[in-house]
C-alpha cells in the first residue's frame, strides 16, 4: 500500500501552478471589471485544483495499465512503479474529478451562470480522455492544445465570467498568456519524455516536432505572455509590471538552448511554473492597484 507521501508525490504537486495561475489571473481581470468575489474565486480555485489532481491520477492510471510509464523519468508513477494498485489510483482519479464536478456545479448553481456547465463537462471529459479511453488524444499530439484550452482559456475566462457575467479584452489577454505558459510546462515535460514516448508508441507533439522543434516551440510559448503584457500595457502601463517575472525564465531558457536532456530538463518544469505564477500575480497586482 502506498504511503501518504507517495500519494502526494503521485498527485504531482509541481503541476499545481497550472491550476492556480489561471484563477489568479482571472481574479485580476474580475477586479478590473469591479466584479471580484472572494468566495467565488476560492471555489473556482478548488475546482481547478481538484481537476488537475484528477488529471494527474487519471494519467498515472491510464499510462500505468498500458505500460507506457515503465521507464519514465521524473516524478513517481504510482501504477507504473507498482507502488499502488491500478484500482486504487483509478479511484483517486474518479474521486478528484468527481469533487471538481460537484464543486463546479455548486459554483454554477449559486451564481446562475448555467452555460458554464457545458464548459465544465468538456473539462472533465478532457481530463479523462487525455490518456484514457481507446484513443487518448494526448498520445496523438493534442495534449498541448488541451492544456492551452483548459488551463488557459477555460481557467481564466471561466473565473472571470462566473464573477462578472461578462468578459473583457484584458481577460482574453490573460487567458492567452497563462495558456501559453501552462503549455510551455507540458512542452518541457514532453521534450524530456521523447525517448520513452517514442519507444512506447506515443506520438506526442514533442515526438512529432522532434528535439529542436520542441525547444523552439517552448521559446515561442514563453515569449508570448510578455508580448501580451506590453500590448495590455498600452491601455494600462502598470501591466508591464508582469515583465519582471521573465527573470525566472532565464535559467530554463538557457537549459532549453543547450543540449540538456532527461533529468536535466526537470528544473525547467518547476521554473516555468513559478514564472507563470509570478506573471499571474504581478498582473493581478497591477490590475488591483489601478
Amino acid at each position: 500500500m502506498a504511503a501518504v507521501s507517495e500519494w502526494v508525490e503521485g498527485a504531482r504537486p509541481r503541476t499545481l501552478p497550472n491550476a492556480i495561475a489561471p484563477v489568479v489571473a482571472g481574479v485580476g481581470a474580475a477586479v478590473a471589471l469591479d466584479a471580484f468575489s472572494w468566495w467565488q474565486s476560492l471555489l473556482a480555485l478548488a475546482v481547478s485544483l481538484a481537476l488537475i489532481i484528477g488529471v494527474n491520477y487519471a494519467n498515472d492510471y491510464s499510462d500505468g495499465v498500458r505500460g507506457t510509464d515503465d521507464n519514465r523519468v521524473g516524478p513517481l508513477r504510482l501504477v507504473g512503479s507498482g507502488t499502488a494498485s491500478p484500482r486504487a489510483v483509478l479511484s483517486a482519479a474518479l474521486v478528484s474529478l468527481g469533487l471538481a464536478g460537484v464543486l463546479g456545479l455548486l459554483l454554477v448553481a449559486v451564481t446562475g451562470r448555467w452555460w458554464l456547465l457545458a464548459m465544465g463537462a468538456l473539462c472533465l471529459a478532457g481530463a479523462w480522455f487525455y490518456t484514457g479511453g481507446r484513443r487518448p488524444y494526448g498520445y496523438h499530439g493534442f495534449g498541448e492544445v488541451a492544456v492551452f484550452l483548459f488551463f488557459g482559456l477555460a481557467g481564466v475566462l471561466g473565473t472571470v465570467y462566473v464573477q462578472a457575467g461578462t468578459l473583457s479584452w484584458t481577460a482574453a489577454g490573460c487567458a492567452v498568456a497563462v495558456g501559453c505558459l501552462s503549455t510551455a510546462v507540458l512542452t518541457a515535460n514532453n521534450l524530456r519524455d521523447i525517448p520513452t514516448d517514442t519507444a512506447s508508441g506515443k506520438r506526442t507533439l514533442a515526438v512529432r516536432l522532434g528535439d529542436t522543434g520542441t525547444r523552439r516551440l517552448y521559446l515561442v510559448l514563453v515569449t508570448v505572455p510578455y508580448l501580451v503584457s506590453f500590448a495590455l500595457g498600452i491601455g494600462n502601463p502598470a501591466l508591464v509590471l508582469a515583465v519582471i517575472s521573465s527573470a525566472l525564465l532565464i535559467r530554463p531558457v538557457r537549459v532549453m538552448l543547450s543540449d540538456a536532456t532527461g533529468p536535466a530538463l526537470i528544473p525547467v518544469l518547476k521554473d516555468t511554473g513559478l514564472a507563470m505564477l509570478a506573471w499571474a500575480a504581478l498582473t493581478t497586482l497591477a490590475l488591483s492597484v489601478t
